[in-house]
């Protein structure tokens, strides 16, 4: 059995689920995952703190995830893991491909989604309830376009090499869209076109509130910007929908559970049996 750590350090669309990824009905015999998490705040303190613990636990691979890499909090986890003789990788968003160069000499495996957009963090804007509300559009769209199907291989790929007693191959990729929609395998062009546009208009949020939570300064100028972005991401997940309804309209869906002992299965058909 395969100890699995997962630490999350304030919030990506990515972190909510990402254990689960790995374990989706709770019955594989060759995982154990333990979740570690320092809640919003990422800072040093709570960094130290939530490495330590999870530590205690001694994994055999450590999944690390939050936003921006290159801030203080991660930056610390980076110094403390890469040097720990543990495979670790680093899941994040795209603010952090600055410095994957950084990632790849401290030995660390990452992988980077393009389109898991910052949220529109203005206190006049972003209250628990939309705050909820975007993560739920943002786990809908990284789901249905593919982005999460990329993450479940990688991660399943690293997990079969410890389990041979392999060094594992860290993975080291970009979700970009063409990563994404490929993993999703739409069997409708058109299905494929509107997760491709889904997944554009994300990465456009992140931009947008970008602007809207560290470049504009006047009220009247910022709050209608963090709205738009949520607005785009809004219709996005609308998108996703319509692309994964046409799979099911032609009995197409894309399944890939995994087996008890962890191997990933595979089905198209919804009465078939997945092998």
């Amino acid at each position: 059995m395969v100890r699995v750590g997962v630490i999350k350090s304030g919030a990506i669309g990515t972190s909510s689920l990402l254990d689960l990824l790995l374990d989706e009905r709770a019955e594989r015999k060759d995982l154990d995952v333990r979740v570690i998490s320092s809640g919003a705040k990422m800072g040093p303190e709570q960094t130290e703190n939530i490495i330590k613990k999870m530590l205690e636990y001694k994994p055999e691979l450590i999944i690390w995830v939050s936003p921006n890499l290159a801030t203080h909090g991660p930056t610390k986890a980076r110094e403390i893991l890469s040097k720990c003789a543990i495979p670790t990788i680093m899941i994040s968003d795209a603010v952090s491909i600055k410095i994957k160069a950084e990632l790849e000499q401290q030995g660390l495996g990452y992988i980077l989604i393009k389109g898991d957009p910052m949220i529109g963090a203005r206190r006049e804007f972003l209250d628990p309830t939309e705050m909820a509300i975007f993560n739920s559009d943002i786990i809908k769209v990284l789901a249905i376009t593919g982005a999460f199907r990329v993450v479940q291989f990688e991660l399943d790929g690293v997990i079969d090499s410890i389990k041979a007693r392999k060094k594992p191959e860290l993975p080291k990729i970009i979700i970009d869209k063409e990563l994404a929609v490929k993993a999703a395998d739409f069997s409708n062009p058109y299905a494929k076109a509107k997760a491709v546009a889904a997944y554009e208009m994300a990465e456009r949020v992140a931009a947008l509130d970008v602007e809207g939570c560290f470049i504009l300064k006047e009220r009247e100028k910022y709050i209608p910007i963090v709205a738009a972005a949520h607005e785009i991401l809004r219709y996005a997940a609308k998108l996703v929908d319509e692309a994964h309804e046409l799979e099911k309209g032609n009995d197409e869906v894309l399944r890939t559970p995994h087996d008890s002992e962890g191997k990933v299965l595979r089905k198209r058909k919804l009465l078939e049996k997945p092998v």
